[in-house]
This record gives C-alpha cells, sequence and structure tokens, in this order.
C-alpha cells in the first residue's frame, strides 16, 4: 500500500470529510473495519491561500503549498493531494516543484464526467474557481461546456463559501439562495451536471436536492485517492 500526504485545512470542515471518507472507502474495498490507512495531513492556513490570490501572488502560492507538499515527501508520503478545489488554480506549478505524483481534483471530476456523458455541466465554487479557467480547460478541451453564474451570483456564493462554510456555518436560507441559483442554471442555461467545486458544498447540497446528477468532488477525489493507497 502507498502512503497518502494531504494538505488539509483549506478549509478544516472538508478536511474532517476527507479523512471520515477516505477511512470508510478505504475499509470497504478492504472488506476489513479493522484496517486502517497510513496518512499525513500537513494543515495549512485556507486565508492565507485568499490573501495571496486576491493580491495576484500565484508564484508565492504555488510556493507555499509546494513547501506543504515537500514537508510531506520528508514525512515518508508516496503521493500527495490537495483537499480543496481553489488551490488547483496552481497544481501543475506545484507538481513541478515535488518529487511525488499528486492526484489532481480537477482531473478526477474530469474524468468522472467524461464517465457520466455530460456534455453541459454547470460549476459552483469560490470566486477564483468560477473566474478562472483552470476547471474549465480540459472540459473545453474536448468540446464540453462549462457554465458559471452571473458575476452578482459569485460574488455571493464565494461570500457565503468564506463567511459560513468554511467556518462550518449552515444555513437554510444559504442553502435556500445557493439552490436557486443552480436551478437557474438547470432551466435557464440548460445543465446536465451541476459540479460542486468547493469542497464544503456537501455540507449544504444533498443528492436529492437538483433534478440532475451533482458531482460531489470530494467523493470523486477520495475514489481516485484509495485507489492509489491500495495499488501496488
Amino acid at each position: 500500500m502507498k502512503k497518502l500526504g494531504m494538505i488539509g485545512g483549506t478549509g478544516p470542515e472538508s478536511t474532517v470529510d476527507y479523512y471520515q471518507t477516505i477511512i470508510s472507502e478505504f475499509q470497504q474495498r478492504t472488506g476489513n473495519q479493522e484496517s486502517l490507512p497510513e496518512l499525513l495531513i500537513y494543515s495549512i492556513n485556507m486565508y492565507k491561500i485568499f490573501d495571496l490570490l486576491e493580491s495576484g501572488q500565484e508564484e508565492e502560492l504555488a510556493e507555499y503549498l509546494a513547501a506543504a507538499v515537500l514537508s510531506l515527501e520528508r514525512g515518508g508520503a508516496d503521493f500527495a493531494v490537495i483537499s480543496a478545489n481553489t488551490p488547483h488554480l496552481v497544481f501543475k506549478q506545484i507538481q513541478q516543484k515535488v518529487n511525488i505524483p499528486m492526484i489532481s481534483i480537477v482531473e478526477a471530476t474530469y474524468r468522472k464526467a467524461q464517465d457520466m456523458k455530460l456534455q453541459k455541466i454547470g460549476l459552483l465554487g469560490t470566486q477564483f474557481t468560477m473566474e478562472s479557467d483552470f476547471f474549465k480547460n480540459p472540459f473545453i478541451a474536448t468540446g464540453q461546456e462549462v457554465v458559471v453564474p452571473n458575476k452578482d451570483e459569485q460574488q455571493f456564493i464565494h461570500g457565503k463559501i468564506v463567511e459560513e462554510l468554511e467556518k462550518g456555518i449552515v444555513k437554510e436560507e444559504t442553502k435556500k439562495e445557493l439552490l436557486g441559483i443552480a436551478n437557474r442554471l438547470i432551466e435557464q442555461q440548460g445543465i446536465e451536471g451541476l459540479i460542486l467545486g468547493c469542497t464544503e458544498f456537501p455540507m449544504i447540497f444533498k443528492p436529492e436536492d437538483l433534478d440532475i446528477p451533482q458531482l460531489n468532488t470530494v467523493e470523486i477525489h477520495v475514489d481516485e485517492i484509495v485507489k492509489m493507497i491500495l495499488s501496488d
């Protein structure tokens, strides 16, 4: 088995979700409730990530995250992941600075959408995730369309992620507004699936909430993580 190195704290709520889901999926696949995967977690400051992105310091962000991965390398990790979507804006730069392989949440989600044969997909996430092309590019390259909310909706979603979800706060009125945005993308844009491009979204979006498939990036990422752990 391979040892996982995970960048966490991006934010703390989703890090806990990742940890629990990895263990659950690992035990389910091995059929052994008394077996646990070996992993390392390096918890970083998500607010520093937001500050660096807001000031356009992408190279500094890549250096910050690469330093965390290198620490995991020194701790014996065989591969690494970042338990968040937004930092994948500099994923390629990070991979170039480290020596162990990394599993991209973006590429994993793209492969899942391909398997589901989705052609027009909605994307919700932080404003950085929705505005940038890093999540959209794999889809666009193969002729799929990725749709995001309008600018005002993007600002609303970003604010709720930072002010509430990243702090573990789930409000019914926020859920109602987010589902309203998702339903507008379904009705007005004709999306066939919705990418939950923030790892805190499973706190508020449930599979039964929408009439289209939801691509839970945590579950999708964990699926590939556990496959790697169990590989020879």
